[in-house]
């Protein structure tokens, strides 16, 4: 399976491009697995991710120490914990240090689906079975280099051994 079979397309304008649409698709393509993976439990990868926070918090939040942690930065946060809210994962209570301020916190509804959906992370990690854990290493080392750029970095570190094969 490679990027130009799978789009149909078999020249690039450079390496660089193909890069680029190559990430995009393999993105595409792992969402629509996980969100395979999260169907039957009637909840989307943003509600999985802030339940995910809160438990990892061990305390309530604040929907904007929560938007910091999202792995979806553009996710409009409120409404997803309201949705939350609705389905009883999560509880709004008001902030005792600061009133102006809504605490979220875990229900143990919500508590109880993690747990069962921890059950699907040897799941989701086998999206990348066919990677060597060096591997899966290495491609972290190469995404938080493309990232480091918007960042201001601009490290040069590089994986010591490149990967062959």
């Amino acid at each position: 399976m490679t990027l130009e079979n799978d789009i149909n397309q078999h020249a690039f304008r450079s390496e660089y491009q193909k890069s680029a649409l190559n990430l995009i698709y393999t993105f595409n393509w792992v969402n629509e697995k996980i969100n395979r993976q999260f169907e039957p439990f009637d909840i989307t990868q943003q509600q999985f991710n802030i339940l995910r926070i809160l438990r990892g918090a061990g305390q309530p939040l604040s929907t904007l120490q929560i938007r910091q942690r999202m792995l979806d930065k553009m996710s409009d946060t409120s409404r997803i914990v309201d949705r939350l809210v609705k389905k009883g994962m999560v509880k709004k209570t008001v902030c005792h240090e600061d009133r102006r301020l809504v605490d979220i916190l875990l229900t143990d509804k919500g508590k109880k689906l993690l747990q069962t959906m921890d059950g699907l992370n040897d799941e989701m990690e086998s999206i990348f079975k066919y990677l060597s854990e060096a591997e899966a290493r290495q491609l972290n080392i190469y995404l938080d280099k493309i990232r480091s750029v918007e960042n201001g970095s601009t490290s040069e570190k590089s994986p010591e051994t490149p990967v062959t094969g």
